[in-house]
């Protein structure tokens, strides 16, 4: 190349640059290093990680169990590398995969339709929100505290941004249930959306059709949100609702430093035409055969931006497939016996600790710790390779030394027994 140019050496090439521009020291960086050093080097970091520690951290991120297959299926090439399905006629096990997942989470969900999936829980809560005022034409959104702290930080962010009115309702500080009576309060005929999670952020399995029944008297969609995928399992669909909102971090994606996940939108078929993100669609080709394909495209990358649902252009189909595999391999039998397993074991700790709220609740409850505070605990726990739980005072000042726990089919009876002993 410096021939066909004319020039010597690459410093001729620079040689018009002037001096106080040009770097002529060497870059501060260490040699290369051969194959097997550096193999010899990644394994000595991998060596540091804790990665044989005992977790009872939940709060939206859950250590469930992962079958080997999971991986041979999504490293499979035409999955791990494949685009976005635009030509279907190229793209048919792609398609058909994310048919296959929209259809089990309706089956889960209780819905009429649900999306190929979103980023995660936190993206999808506020578009189910949006979904709602874009249906019902009113501007007003009401969310239990109760929901994800951080789900709510990211609807704030949505609703302060385009004047949309955000108010809150209370937990009864008894049962960690929604106040009910607040909630009575404060809905109105200006609500487009009421937001409930169950079970909730203290693991609380709320009455969905309590709150239906309240929603619904008022003209306002019911928007159920999950952060805890397995607990569909066992619980009754909430199909009292409007929408349902979730993510599938539960269903074998690895916690990973917290990402990445897969939320999902699911919902009543009169609202079809407000769901963000991609839909798969069932047809036939130029033969008649059964064919999949990206139907009711209301995304801005294919419409006019101001009559776009959503801005949001993609989905998580690598995650989404994790998680059908992981329904496809579990199937209905398994998932029950799955979230029996994790009811059954945060049961035998809660057994043992002094809880906080009263009420029924799914492998998440709140502990109150009373002979030490939570940080003295979490600290005893580590030290005998045990993650505790979650300090509540982060997030609900109100909440002071409590610490929300989280038991799953990982968690076994001796270390739940060590959680218990450092409470005492």
């Amino acid at each position: 190349m410096l021939d066909v140019i004319g020039h010597a050496s690459m410093e001729d090439l620079a040689a018009h640059l002037p001096p106080a521009v040009r770097f002529e020291k060497k870059l501060a960086i260490p040699p290369g290093r051969s194959e097997y050093e550096i193999l010899d080097y990644f394994k000595a970091r991998g060596a540091e990680n804790a990665n044989d520690y005992a977790c009872f951290l939940g709060a939206g991120v859950y250590n469930h169990y992962r079958p080997v297959l999971f991986d041979t299926v999504i490293s499979r090439g035409e999955f791990l590398t494949a685009y976005t399905p635009y030509q279907a006629e190229i793209s048919q096990g792609t398609l058909t995969s994310i048919f296959e997942f929209q259809s089990m989470i309706c089956q889960l969900t209780g819905m009429d339709v649900a999306n190929a999936s979103m980023y995660d829980a936190s993206t999808a809560v506020p578009e189910a929100a949006m979904m709602a005022i874009r249906a019902t034409r009113r501007h007003r959104v009401l969310t239990a505290r109760s929901v994800h702290p951080e789900y709510r930080e990211v609807l704030l962010t949505y609703t302060q941004h385009q004047a949309i009115p955000l108010d809150e309702f209370a937990y009864d500080p008894e049962s960690g249930l929604i106040d009910v009576e607040d909630f009575s309060r404060k809905i109105s005929r200006e609500t487009a959306a009421v937001i409930i999670q169950t079970p909730n952020f203290f693991g609380m399995v709320e009455n969905v059709k309590q709150a239906a029944a309240i929603a619904h008297e008022k003209g306002a969609l019911l928007v159920v949100v999950f952060s805890e995928a397995v607990s569909l399992g066992l619980l009754e669909p909430p199909r009292d609702a409007d929408i349902v909102a979730g993510e599938l971090q539960s269903f074998a994606l690895p916690p990973s430093y917290g990402g990445p996940f897969a939320g999902v939108i699911a919902c009543k078929e009169k609202l079809i035409r407000q769901i963000p993100g991609r839909l798969v669609g069932e047809t036939k080709d130029a033969n008649g055969n059964r064919a999949f394909c990206l139907t009711l495209a209301t995304r801005e990358q294919h419409i006019r931006r101001e009559k776009a649902t959503s801005n949001i252009c993609t989905n998580q189909a690598l995650m989404a497939l994790m998680a059908t595999v992981f329904m496809a391999v579990y199937g209905k039998v398994g998932l029950r016996e799955l979230a029996l397993q994790n009811l059954s074991k945060a049961h035998y700790l809660a057994g043992k600790l002094k809880l906080y709220f009263q009420g029924p609740f799914f492998n998440e409850f709140v502990a109150q710790a009373d002979a030490k505070t939570v940080a003295e605990i979490n600290r005893a726990l580590e030290a005998k390779k045990i993650i505790g739980g979650l300090a509540l005072e982060k997030f609900y000042p109100e909440l002071k030394n409590t610490m929300l726990l989280c038991c799953t089919e990982m968690t076994k009876r001796p270390q739940m027994d060590q959680v218990a002993e450092a409470f005492s």
